[in-house]
């Protein structure tokens, strides 16, 4: 058995090891997300409407649009499209998903000019995981620019029900007043409102498609205060204060953080800047990495491994500060 076989054959059980710790690692987080989901749902239950309280053509709508779904809304979700949020990503869903299929070809063929043609297998996951990534940058750039600005439309909402002005048309003029994103959702709620939308649902659903935790503390203290009476003015100022030292903390922790990234970005800059001064000292001693086949496949595994440790850091410090 020849040097380039042994080195096919490890390489196809390193990818099949980490297809399986990955699998692992999804189905964990679906657990995961199923018990939290379980737990919301026992807590909000009694605040919900009952679903023999939704009107039938409404079900039926929603089952005739989940029937419409078919293998394009499959694909799409393994893609990390979701059809409903289309307004929040910073391109077309479509054009995003065609730079991706570009950039994984582009790596593909480089890989395959260093280890041969059994790269392309890799080109449907790495595409697959290039476009699941940028969808999933989108929703946390979009969620985390949610999250600062919401503290300032809570205390527009206090500032206007203080003075008098109803809490729709406070909603209304946040609407008017803010900043994207958050503008644009508590004007297409003022819309809902206006339509005759119930307040609890209308909150609800916004909650869900923000995915934000606070949206739902806003939801809540709405629902709770239009069933109960009180104070909307005093539990909204409490809340925005809650809200603001948790986006003090997370920016504190942004702080600490900001160590380990600049540790990652040495780490990752390192390599192409000693390969580069290499190459300036002495082309024959690194041109083996680019024409000796041993060498090309060193030179693979190690821009696999250091991509794969560049993201393994910068998941670690993104899930510290979540």
């Amino acid at each position: 058995m020849t040097d380039y076989q042994l080195g096919l054959i490890g390489f196809c059980i390193v990818g099949l090891l980490m297809m399986a710790a990955c699998s692992v690692g999804i189905l964990r987080l679906q657990a995961r997300q199923e018990k939290m989901r379980q737990r919301v749902q026992s807590t909000a239950g009694p605040y919900r409407r009952r679903a023999t309280e939704i009107p039938q053509a409404v079900t039926t709508g929603v089952a005739l649009q989940e029937a419409k779904v078919g293998w394009v809304g499959r694909a799409q979700r393994i893609l990390g499209v979701d059809p409903l949020l289309q307004d929040h990503y910073v391109m077309k869903w479509w054009l995003a998903l065609i730079l991706a299929l570009v950039l994984a070809t582009v790596l593909t063929d480089i890989a395959s000019s260093l280890v041969g043609a059994v790269s392309w297998i890799a080109l449907l996951p790495v595409w697959i995981f290039l476009s699941r990534n940028f969808f999933a940058w989108c929703e946390r750039r979009r969620r985390n620019m949610l999250f600062v600005q919401f503290p300032d439309a809570l205390s527009m909402i206090v500032r206007g029900v203080r003075v008098g002005i109803p809490a729709t048309d406070s909603i209304r003029a946040v609407g008017r007043e803010m900043a994207l994103p958050t503008g644009p959702e508590f004007a297409r709620l003022s819309d809902e409102l206006a339509i005759g939308v119930p307040l609890d649902e209308a909150l609800r659903v916004m909650a869900e498609r923000n995915g934000l935790q606070e949206y739902r503390f806003f939801a809540t203290a709405m629902s709770l205060q239009a069933q109960t009476g009180g104070g909307l003015s005093e539990t909204l100022d409490n809340l925005a204060d809650v809200i603001r030292k948790r986006v003090a903390v997370r920016q504190k922790g942004i702080a600490l953080s900001a160590e380990a990234k600049m540790s990652a970005t040495v780490l990752a800059v390192l390599p192409p800047i000693a390969a580069a001064g290499l190459w300036v000292m002495n082309p024959s001693y690194i041109s083996l990495l680019l024409t000796d086949p041993t060498g090309k496949k060193i030179l693979a595994a190690a821009i696999i491994t250091l991509g794969f440790g560049i993201w393994s850091m910068q998941t670690l410090i993104r899930k510290s500060l979540t």
